[in-house]
């Protein structure tokens, strides 16, 4: 009886191996399926547009006539080159204004005794809430030749200046204010994990302070700093709205720009399109595998097993100094657009005879906002984006807690070509996401191109890198000894998820579907080759409200864009502290 009892458990042990081994397998299989068609199929159908000739609206799809002529094409084309050209100097030099300014805020930050250094950090990151497009009408209020603000104050104050932000230069400098944010998260994460007897031990030496700063302090964080640097310049590559506000009077092409040109001519040039978003998204991917593989070669260890503080430099009077640096910074970098956003939404016309004029309180009125708001567009695109972004958040964040439980908490086969597909798009700027659904689906009848879906599908891919990113810190903070307790007790792996899991990775959950829905609300570039008049959302409709001539009503659409954002982001950081308080009485 004994062995008869045995035999049956070891045969009802296998079939649930088995059992446990098949519902894997599809659970993996249905990942990779999710992924590929979010990921793999457009990437698929816009390098086959840029290899064919057909236009996919008339004709189709066709594997006829395969070449690469329209690479070769495009390399030989003077304006690609020209448009290429210009992109690597308004990245490259924004890049090195971020990294100056992003060094230097997080040094103050982490390493000085400068007062106030928590407004200073609130006020290092503050432009990241920004988008593009919002700080590009900003700044092409503030730095017009002619109409601009801080030249019509230059003129009162009878100084013979006048800055053009609509230049190249001026790109360079929007770029570089706006994108240091990323270098300072990345080098003042660094700083604060950093030694400081490495640096005591140089001073001892006889090295002055500042000596040390350059020759012990900042090349032992060179990794963070490559890092935020190659960041700041691959998002820099991506970015259509703020080259589209300054460049446009110019007709001053970045790829970006170049690439919805070609999409916007008589007839359309979809195959040159796909062949420069391909070219655009090869060269982001190569700087993408750079940032992971720059400088690890080479042994950077600062953190070791015994506790330290980071010391702080007394840095006497001159604390005033670098706490002025953050007023200053704050000063250009929010609180100027700001006002010349309000200026403009509020004044009749932007033509300013004088500064005296400027204070004058008959010049202004709510006509602009009354005129958007009696257009039927507004209401529809400001609806568009909140649909949008509510399905961008909740399904996309439901794939990526999918994704990250698999990649982080399992074992699973399969599990690493899902972490790679789903990191894919970090090399693939939001433009290119655009023209490759555009290339996926406006040829397939009744299929999703003109719907509310394909802007989400685009927006989930286009952000499925940063959602999972977000949420892997929750998971890496759950000891597997929990789960491991749950199982003991007879819970399976769903019930274990749902009991265990998901409340203690709430706060992790909710924070990254408030971003991804921040992000869906902002982003212009994915949703430029894939609107329709009944789904034009908000970035759209500024975009074309800009290029309408109207910066009155773009001013003032530009700030109730602003203001929603900042109502979402207030509310999702009330609700992310209630999960948090909530998940800790739970655990507890």
């Amino acid at each position: 009886m004994n062995g008869q009892a045995g035999r049956s458990e070891i045969t009802r042990g296998a079939g649930e191996d088995i059992r446990r081994r098949m519902l894997t397998g599809l659970w993996v299989s249905a990942l990779l399926a999710i992924l590929g068609f979010l990921v793999v199929y457009p990437i698929l159908m816009l390098l086959l547009g840029a290899l064919t000739d057909t236009n996919p609206v008339v004709e189709g799809f066709s594997l006829s006539h395969l070449s690469i002529a329209n690479f070769l094409t495009v390399l030989a084309n003077p304006n690609v080159a020209e448009a290429l050209l210009n992109t690597l100097i308004a990245c490259g030099g924004g890049t090195l204004i971020a990294v100056v300014i992003g060094l230097l805020f997080s040094w103050i930050v982490v390493r000085t005794n400068t007062p106030f250094k928590g407004f200073i950090a609130a006020a290092s990151v503050l432009p990241l809430f920004a988008p593009p497009l919002v700080a590009g009408v900003a700044w092409a209020i503030l730095g017009s030749p002619k109409t601009g603000l801080i030249n019509t104050l230059f003129k009162w104050i009878g100084l013979d200046w006048r800055i053009d932000l609509y230049s190249l230069w001026g790109l360079v400098f929007v770029f570089g204010i706006y994108y240091a944010p990323y270098v300072y998260m990345f080098t003042s994460s660094a700083l604060r994990n950093m030694d400081p007897s490495l640096e005591e031990a140089a001073e001892i030496s006889g090295a002055s302070a500042f000596a040390t700063l350059f020759s012990v302090t900042f090349p032992l964080i060179m990794p963070a700093i490559v890092s935020g640097m190659l960041l700041s310049f691959i998002v820099m590559l991506g970015i259509y709205g703020i080259p589209a506000v300054l460049g446009a009077p110019t007709n001053l092409s970045v790829l970006t720009t170049y690439i919805f040109k070609l999409t916007n001519w008589s007839p359309p040039l979809y195959n040159t399109a796909a062949a420069v978003a391909i070219i655009l998204m090869v060269v982001t991917g190569m700087l993408v595998l750079l940032q992971q593989k720059v400088l690890s070669g080479r042994s950077y260890t600062t953190v070791a097993g015994k506790a330290f503080r980071p010391r702080s430099l007394d840095l006497g009077r001159w604390r005033w100094f670098t706490f002025g640096l953050g007023v200053v910074y704050l000063v250009v970098v929010v609180v100027l657009p700001i006002l010349a956003l309000i200026v403009a939404a509020f004044r009749k016309f932007m033509f300013i005879r004088d500064a005296a004029s400027l204070f004058d309180a008959r010049q202004y009125s709510w006509m602009h906002f009354e005129s958007i708001f009696d257009n039927p567009l507004t209401m529809r695109s400001i609806y568009n984006a909140v649909e949008v972004g509510v399905i961008t958040a909740v399904v996309g964040g439901a794939l990526a807690f999918a994704i990250g439980y698999t990649i982080h908490r399992t074992q699973v086969m399969g599990r690493r070509w899902i972490d790679l597909i789903s990191t894919v798009p970090v090399a693939i700027p939001g433009l290119v996401v655009g023209v490759a659904y555009l290339w996926a689906w406006i040829g397939i009848p009744g299929g999703l191109y003109g719907t509310i879906w394909i802007l989400a599908l685009a927006f989930i891919a286009r952000f499925m890198p940063d959602t999972v990113k977000a949420l892997s810190t929750s998971f890496l903070q759950i000891h597997r000894e929990l789960e491991e307790a749950a199982w003991v007790c007879g819970r399976g792996m769903l019930g274990t998820i749902r009991t265990i899991v998901l409340p203690l990775a709430r706060p992790g959950m909710i924070a990254s579907m408030t971003l991804l829905f921040v992000l869906a609300i902002r982003e212009l570039g994915s949703s430029l080759f894939l609107y329709t008049s009944d789904t034009m959302v908000m970035s759209v409709l500024l975009l074309d409200y800009y290029e309408g001539g109207n910066l009155g009503k773009t001013a003032a659409f530009s700030l109730v864009q602003t203001v929603l954002l900042g109502v979402l982001i207030g509310g999702a950081n009330w609700l992310s502290r209630g999960a948090t308080q909530g998940s800790v009485v739970r655990a507890g």
